[in-house]
């Protein structure tokens, strides 16, 4: 089978079950079999798919089909120009999160004395990314799934980040620390969806867990700033994800436990601790 015949008949199966970008998700799956970019695909329709390959590619197109991420059949995802390895156990990165570590890198901090925690890590690609892109930060990381932290550990060691993974719930591994360090950042992209809101058919695949927050999607967000106001080192800046609608009200959540919203983009907020 040619090439060009593979992209025919995937993205016609693709586009009939609903599939968005079904070109696109056949032409990434085909780079990754052949290990030949799409520009020398698209350049080439006489290439020939051994049979192996071919195989191989018909019963990734039919995952697919099935609405199973595409990060899942790849193991592996791009977030902000790297690769990380991902697996059924992770949330696929999103390209919205990137936002956040524009943002980040946008307040200014740098040096040694500042301290990043990702609170609720999954897959590990916001606190090993604000790593790399700010090298002098200690950054650590928490999650409360094995399996997401093994994960993590895993795509740490593969980028060369020093980050210090922590087991448990939101904030409680890193506030039990003995002394807990003075944090200056929160990285925060917690569970978000509200319990009844309807999501795609690839996202229904992905662990719910991290997916769902409640009844308007913002209870770990409530948890965690209640772990803030009983702690003796509040950060001076804490940033979310949560879907436009609600920043709203979690701008009101942050309000109660005295930090104010200073900027917001897309689905990015950012709030800064009020001082007396």
């Amino acid at each position: 089978m040619t090439t060009p015949d593979f992209i025919r008949i995937s993205v016609k199966r693709l586009s009939d079950t609903n599939v968005p970008m079904a070109r696109l998700d056949t032409l990434v799956l085909l780079e990754d079999a052949t290990g030949k970019d799409r520009a020398w695909l698209l350049a080439h329709p006489e290439f020939e798919l051994d049979g192996k390959i071919a195989t191989k590619l018909h019963l990734q197109i039919e995952k697919r089909a099935n609405h199973t991420p595409l990060a899942y059949i790849r193991g592996k995802s791009e977030f902000y120009g790297r690769e990380f390895l991902i697996t059924p156990a992770t949330l696929q990165p999103r390209a919205e999160t990137e936002t956040m570590i524009d943002k980040l890198k946008g307040i200014g901090l740098r040096g040694e004395g500042l301290v990043i925690v990702d609170v609720g890590t999954g897959s590990g690609c916001i606190a090993i990314t604000a790593k790399l892109e700010l090298p002098a930060a200690r950054v650590y990381a928490t999650e409360i799934n094995k399996d997401a932290l093994e994960i993590a550990l895993k795509n740490a060691t593969s980028l060369n980040a020093d980050i210090k993974f922590l087991k448990g719930h939101l904030l409680e591994p890193f506030f039990t620390l003995t002394p807990t360090p003075s944090t200056q950042v929160l990285l925060c992209n917690l569970p978000y969806v509200p319990n009844d809101h309807t999501i795609n058919q690839a996202a229904m695949q992905e662990p719910k867990v991290a997916i769902f927050g409640g009844h308007d999607g913002l209870d770990l967000y409530r948890e965690m700033f209640e772990q803030i106001k009983v702690s003796s080192k509040k950060p001076n800046y804490i940033f979310t994800e949560s879907l436009p609608f609600q920043h709203e009200e979690l701008a009101n959540i942050a309000r109660q436990y005295d930090y104010k919203q200073v900027n917001e983009e897309d689905f990015i907020q950012l709030f800064a601790q009020i001082t007396p």
